[in-house]
């Protein structure tokens, strides 16, 4: 489905560009308390590994100084992994445009003796308060499809990335094997909203969680994007048969 240039996605619907950030709040101030539990459920587990794999494409250096901003990262999943991996030397920011998923994420963190090292920020993805050349490295896990203008929000990434710095993105991408993708649309469409139902109570936000994946430009579309906005050497990986991917590239 396309949109005029002043609407966007939200989920499978369109909306103006100006609406969607209420819209998306409204989703995650609803599932912000019980949003890892259903990671675990929906991914069968699986976003941990995919996780681990973005972190460890991050490299945080444990021999020198490593300034890293997780994006859209409220409940700090991310940012606890990169911190342990950098150790001491390794500082993570935390930038989330939801107070209620910061709340989560801070409460996590002094339960894992990480307030030190992790910080929280409320920040809009498409104008971050950070200077230019701040951090070595940048991730976003399965926040991008949700930010109204992504042009925006990858050259924000540019611009605080040092020289040499990497960007990183985990999201959900196209099956691309025979017989699971047919399996993967029946159990999204069908068994992600009742989950989130008995789960969260309310099955409506993860019903616009499957339809944004819909919605979301191809691996190779994407990966123009980036490049666009300046990144070099622009690529992307396939894991779990294309469910998702991490896509990567170097302000260099």
């Amino acid at each position: 489905m396309s949109v005029a240039s002043d609407k966007t996605h939200f989920g499978e619907r369109a909306v103006r560009i100006d609406e969607k950030q209420g819209l998306v709040d409204e989703v995650f101030h609803k599932v912000a308390d019980r949003y890892d539990v259903m990671n675990d459920l929906m991914s069968f587990g699986l976003h941990r590994v995919w996780k681990d794999i973005l972190v460890a494409k991050a490299h945080p250096s444990s021999s020198r100084p490593f300034a890293h901003l997780d994006v859209a990262g409220g409940t700090g999943d991310v940012a606890f992994r990169v911190a342990r991996a950098g150790g001491p030397l390794t500082k993570v920011t935390v930038a989330d445009i939801n107070p209620d998923m910061l709340r989560v994420g801070a409460e996590r963190a002094r339960r894992r003796r990480l307030d030190d090292r992790v910080t929280f920020i409320e920040a809009n993805a498409e104008a971050l308060p950070q200077p230019d050349r701040r951090f070595d490295a940048y991730t976003i896990a399965f926040g991008i499809r949700n930010v109204p203008r992504i042009e925006k929000a990858l050259a924000e990434a540019y611009r605080v990335l040092k020289h040499g710095g990497r960007f990183l993105c985990l999201e959900f991408s196209r099956v691309d094997l025979p017989v699971l993708d047919r399996l993967y649309d029946a159990y999204s469409i069908a068994a992600i909203p009742a989950m989130g139902k008995v789960v969260v109570g309310d099955g409506a936000p993860y019903r616009y969680l499957v339809e944004s994946i819909r919605t979301f430009p191809s691996p190779d579309l994407f990966a123009e994007m980036i490049a666009a906005a300046g990144f070099a050497r622009v690529d992307y990986t396939r894991l779990s048969g294309g469910v998702v991917a991490i896509h990567s590239g170097w302000k260099l």
